[in-house]
C-alpha cells in the first residue's frame, strides 16, 4: 500500500494507479488560501515522483469546484513595508511563488484531468488552465472575475487560455468578467466533455483516467513532454525534439509488450 501525503487543504486518494487531488475547503467554497497554494505544489510534486500514480484527477469537494483566491490572502499580499518599491517587490515575489505553485501541475509528468462542477471563478480558472484536459458538469460556471475587483488576472489565465480557446473569447471573458457556462466552455474547446451532474462527471473522468493508466507510463510521460514543448515552439523544433526524444527514450520493453499484446489479442501490461 502506497502512503499518500496527508495535507490540510487537500484530500489525496490513490486507487488503481489514479491519484485524485481534491480541493478540501468546502465550507469556504474551496477558496485558495496561502496554504492551499503551497499544498498544491506539494501534491503535484509528489504525484510526479510516485510511480504508483500514473494519472491525476483534480476536483473539488462540496457544492462547487473552487471560488478562486481567498480574498483574505489577496488583501495581505502587498506587504507591510512603508517603501512602495519594497512593497512592490514583495508582491512580485508572492505572485511568482504562486506561478511556481501551479507550474507544478504542468511539470508533473503524469496527465492531469480537471473535473469541474459549480463555481470555477477567478484563480480557479488559472488553476484549471494548467491541467492537460478539462471536463465539466452541467452546473459548471467559469468566470475571470479579477476585472471586477480592479486587477489584472496574474497567475496564468491570460497566458494559457489563448492557447486553449479563441483569443477573442478570452478577451471578452477577461474584459467583462461575465459567466461562461458548461455548454459554451465545451463549444469553444475548453471542456473536453460535459456531464449531466457531478456524479456522472466523476464517473466519466475516472473512466478516462483509468484508460490512460493502462498505457505505457513512459510513453504517456513522453507524450505530455512533447505536447508541452510543441505548444511553445515551432513545428520544426517540435519535430526535432520528438526525434531526439524517441532516439533516447523509446522503450524496447514496452514496444515488445505492446506488439505482443496486440498479436495475442489481450491487454498489455506495462511496468511503472
Amino acid at each position: 500500500m502506497v502512503s499518500v501525503p496527508s495535507l490540510a487543504t487537500l484530500e489525496l486518494t490513490l486507487e488503481g494507479r489514479v491519484l485524485e487531488v481534491a480541493l478540501n475547503r468546502p465550507d469556504k467554497i474551496n477558496a485558495l488560501n496561502a496554504l492551499m497554494w503551497q499544498e498544491l505544489q506539494t501534491a503535484f510534486e509528489w504525484a510526479d515522483q510516485a510511480s504508483a500514480a500514473r494519472v491525476v484527477i483534480l476536483r473539488g469537494e462540496g457544492r462547487h469546484f473552487c471560488a478562486g483566491i481567498d480574498l483574505a490572502m489577496l488583501a495581505g499580499m502587498p506587504g507591510s513595508s512603508e517603501d512602495p518599491a519594497r512593497r512592490a517587490e514583495t508582491f512580485h515575489q508572492n505572485v511568482r511563488a504562486m506561478h511556481e505553485n501551479l507550474m507544478s501541475i504542468e511539470r508533473c509528468r503524469k496527465p492531469v484531468l480537471a473535473a469541474i462542477h459549480g463555481y470555477c471563478l477567478g484563480g480557479a480558472v488559472d488553476l484549471i488552465s494548467y491541467a492537460d484536459m478539462r471536463y465539466g458538469a452541467a452546473s459548471a460556471i467559469l468566470s475571470i472575475r479579477e476585472i471586477d475587483i480592479g486587477m489584472v488576472a496574474d497567475v496564468g489565465t491570460l497566458q494559457r487560455l489563448p492557447k486553449l480557446i479563441p483569443e477573442g473569447i478570452v478577451r471578452e471573458l477577461a474584459f467583462t468578467g461575465r459567466n461562461m457556462e458548461a455548454d459554451e466552455a465545451a463549444s469553444v474547446g475548453l471542456f473536453n466533455a460535459v456531464f449531466e451532474d457531478e456524479a456522472q462527471l466523476l464517473d466519466g473522468v475516472r473512466n478516462i483516467a483509468a484508460t490512460i493508466a493502462e498505457k505505457s507510463p513512459l510513453a504517456v510521460r513522453g507524450t505530455k513532454e512533447i505536447l508541452n514543448f510543441t505548444r511553445d515552439h515551432s513545428v520544426e523544433d517540435g519535430l526535432r525534439y520528438v526525434a531526439a526524444w524517441n532516439a533516447g527514450m523509446l522503450s524496447e520493453q514496452d514496444l515488445k509488450e505492446g506488439l505482443t499484446a496486440q498479436a495475442e489479442k489481450r491487454a498489455p501490461k506495462f511496468s511503472d
